[in-house]
């Protein structure tokens, strides 16, 4: 028995076979998100106290003050999690999803077009790429047999990795407005359009790199040991069946409640705002993806009862989200107002030529956005020191900006925050999946290195 484990192990491809090193690992020792952050709370407490002398009581400060500064964009992402879900349960939609999963025949196929589809989808918009994603990630469970669903959830996370270098990018977003505070205060207010970041030849050619080799490389890593394979019983995905009552026998009540015509009204009111949003110049930001969700929820649900008891049900995914922002923003707190963050940043930057500047940036991005975990907000962190260095080494400022941008979304493969979303979709825990975005880190991690030092 011991001789044909090891010709098994002998059989699998390197890939595989560090995909599954790092999955047992993560099963085996990754705690609860919720303990993840707990954790990473602590060692930043510790690293403030250690490294930049502050006392006891200005660290608790630090965290407590820090706590609730993520509340507006907390609901954000509930909402993003919960309208995705209830929008992914209404007929038309479920049927768009399952026409999708239909293109997949086997399980290399799923994971190597959910990975497609999460990449683009995240590049065009972070929060739609995410959401459908997991939306995805379930209909390709149900409708592609032997499957390993942790990977193919995986697989679905792994299109995050580009979202800051696509049209929902926080800080080329910001340097493009010419009215960002960082630009004007320490980049003479110079104004970087998008087509030297997001549409930059660098940033496309990078992002092509990603999309072609990233779907192989989760291909690579699915289980050829059928003992290996995890697959999800559908029921799971199950809608919870309402006792019906006939219709002779509703009350005034309950005709509102099914009645077809105030989804209607609601919708067409909704669907009327969303063309005005766009007509106007409007962008596709958080606020507006959950405005689509919601009331197209509403619309293809077809009464108000149907859509009341689809959130409900969708809710339950959304408690990760709820109980563990908030530390996190008490560790953005304690990273910003020790000076952890300014430490890291400066220590990168003084080891920095005009050569290594983008490489050692994208490092140091990487790192604070463990602690960090928000595009705007690191750019807050570290945007005042990276700018007046890329001036100092006349490196441009588009590469500086978007070494950060890549940096910051790196590491994201083994940060628990913005999975939370497609977890709860998913249902899975974040130790589920972070064996194989590990090794999607380790790839990732040597391309986007080998372009910020031959390339950008």
């Amino acid at each position: 028995m011991a001789n044909e484990q090891i010709l098994k192990e002998r059989r699998r491809s390197p890939i595989e076979a560090l995909g599954n090193f790092f999955a047992k690992v993560t099963n085996k020792f990754l705690p609860d998100a919720f303990i993840f952050a707990v954790i990473l709370l602590f060692v930043v407490f510790v690293a403030g106290m250690i490294f930049e002398k502050q006392s006891f009581v200005q660290m608790t400060s630090h965290m407590g003050n820090g706590f609730w500064k993520f509340l507006a964009f907390s609901m954000q992402m509930v909402l993003v999690c919960v309208t995705g879900s209830a929008l992914a349960t209404s007929k038309p939609f479920h049927t768009a999803l399952k026409a999708l999963a239909q293109l997949a025949k086997t399980p290399n196929q799923a994971i190597v077009l959910i990975t497609l589809v999460a990449t683009v989808g995240c590049w065009l918009n972070w929060g739609f790429g995410l959401i459908l994603a997991g939306l995805l990630a379930k209909e390709l469970a149900k409708n592609v047999k032997g499957v390993h669903y942790p990977l193919l959830v995986a697989g679905g996370y792994t299109g995050l990795l580009v979202w800051h270098s696509g049209f929902s990018g926080s800080i080329p977003l910001k340097i493009a407005g010419g009215a960002d505070a960082i630009m004007t205060t320490y980049a003479d207010g110079a104004i970087v359009p998008i087509s030297q970041t997001i549409l930059g030849i660098e940033n496309l050619a990078l992002n092509a790199v990603l999309l072609i080799t990233l779907p192989l490389l989760l291909m690579l890593m699915n289980p050829k040991n059928k003992k290996d394979v995890v697959v999800v019983d559908p029921k799971l995905f199950d809608e919870v069946e309402v006792p019906k009552v006939s219709k002779a026998d509703w009350t005034p009540a309950q005709k509102l409640e099914n009645s077809w015509i105030v989804s209607m009204l609601m919708g067409a009111l909704g669907v009327s705002y969303i063309i005005y949003h766009f007509a106007t110049g409007g962008a596709v930001g958080l606020n507006i993806v959950n405005f689509i969700f919601l009331f197209l929820g509403i619309l293809f649900h077809g009464t108000p009862i149907k859509y009341v008891r689809a959130v409900s049900e969708a809710v339950k995914g959304a408690s990760g989200i709820i109980l563990q922002f908030p530390f996190y923003a008490g560790i953005m707190g304690m990273m910003i107002h020790s000076g952890l963050a300014e430490s890291i940043s400066i220590g990168f930057v003084n080891i920095s030529t005009d050569v290594t500047f983008p490489l050692f940036t994208f490092l140091s991005a990487g790192i604070v956005n463990f602690f960090v975990p928000s595009g705007g907000g690191q750019w807050g962190v570290q945007g005042a020191f990276i700018m007046p260095a890329a001036k100092a080494l006349n490196v441009p400022y588009s590469s500086a900006a978007m070494a950060l941008a890549w940096g910051d979304a790196w590491t994201n493969m083994v940060q628990p925050f913005w999975a939370l979303p497609l977890l709860g979709i998913a249902k899975l825990k974040i130790r589920d999946i972070m064996g194989y975005t590990t090794v999607v880190l380790l790839y990732s991690g040597v391309v986007c290195a080998l372009f910020m030092l031959f390339v950008y």
